[in-house]
């Protein structure tokens, strides 16, 4: 629970920050810088985890994670400097609470949240039931910490890439595809599953996941009405424990079910990936109908 609470309280700071300190016309950018170097720790990450492990105790993993962590504190005490803008509010913490149970309140943006939860409950299968399925399945002596760099690679070379290539896409276009790319990635490893075709899903899962992340932030940040970002932006990962919170109880489920009982493993893919397009076909009919409909009714309000 400490770590959680932990990415809690820095995450939203982090986004909320990247909205508040880029300008209209370039927060897409903004946000593809930050999901880059965020990226950098989650590369860096599962190497050190796999060098750890192979060279000392398996404990010893959670030791260099929390010395990491505590390294970052200095680190933010040091240089971090947080940007205000002349014009901002200064929002104290009764409005915080109000604005809190404003966000809550509104329907059409948690049912958004609700649906987009899906999006997570897929791509946390890379950490649930992809080591399993190919250590019971595939090659049980792959270093499959290892593979888990691919992900975070991926988006440290291709994120700005994508993010250019894709800036003029509308936002909600571009979380819908990135949801759908992630959900499909998965038939690669059901055609043929081998430890190359495991670490080409992985890129095809990160690719879904470029596409979306960083216009997914800007999307969430573009409806918080001014000195309410960090607000917002606490509710931007509400998906992300929702899914987590699914995402164990739904994986080992299939994994039970297909590997042990059926032994049919290839169909877990298949149950992801019907998850990942059914989240993509409800966030284009949530664009459809509630969404079309909020910016109708703003219009002819104006």
């Amino acid at each position: 629970m400490l770590p959680a609470l932990g990415v809690a309280l820095v995450k939203p700071c982090v986004v909320g920050t990247t909205a508040r300190a880029s300008k209209e016309n370039v927060r897409s950018i903004g946000y593809s810088i930050y999901y880059t170097l965020v990226n950098i720790g989650g590369a860096a990450g599962p190497y050190v985890a796999s060098y750890v492990h192979r060279h000392m105790s398996v404990e010893n993993v959670f030791r260099v994670a929390a010395l990491s962590v505590f390294a970052m504190f200095f680190a933010v005490l040091l240089f971090f400097k947080e940007p205000r803008r002349a014009d901002e509010p200064t929002v104290s913490l009764g409005q915080a609470a109000k604005n809190f149970a404003t966000v809550l309140s509104n329907p059409r943006f948690m049912l958004f949240l609700l649906i987009f939860s899906g999006y997570w409950i897929v791509y946390w299968q890379e950490f649930i039931i992809l080591p399993l399925y190919i250590h019971d399945y595939i090659n049980p002596k792959t270093d499959t910490e290892l593979i888990l760099v691919t992900g975070p690679l991926t988006v440290i070379a291709l994120q700005m890439i994508v993010s250019l290539i894709s800036q003029k896409m509308p936002a909600f276009r571009a979380i819908t595809l990135g949801t759908l790319i992630s959900g499909l990635a998965w038939i690669i490893l059901i055609i043929h599953p081998t430890v190359p075709m495991a670490v080409l899903t992985l890129f095809a899962v990160a690719i879904g996941e470029i596409t979306q992340s960083p216009r997914y932030y800007e999307y969430v940040s573009r409806l918080a009405p001014p000195g309410q970002q960090g607000t917002y932006m606490g509710f931007a990962f509400l998906p992300i424990g929702i899914g987590s919170l699914i995402a164990g109880k739904f994986g080992g489920m299939l994994i039970h079910h297909f590997g042990e009982v059926t032994h049919q493993p290839e169909r877990i893919w298949w149950a992801v990936t019907g998850v990942g397009v059914l989240t993509a076909a409800l966030l284009w009919i949530y664009d459809k109908t509630l969404r079309a409909a909020d910016t109708t009714s703003s219009k002819s309000k104006s």
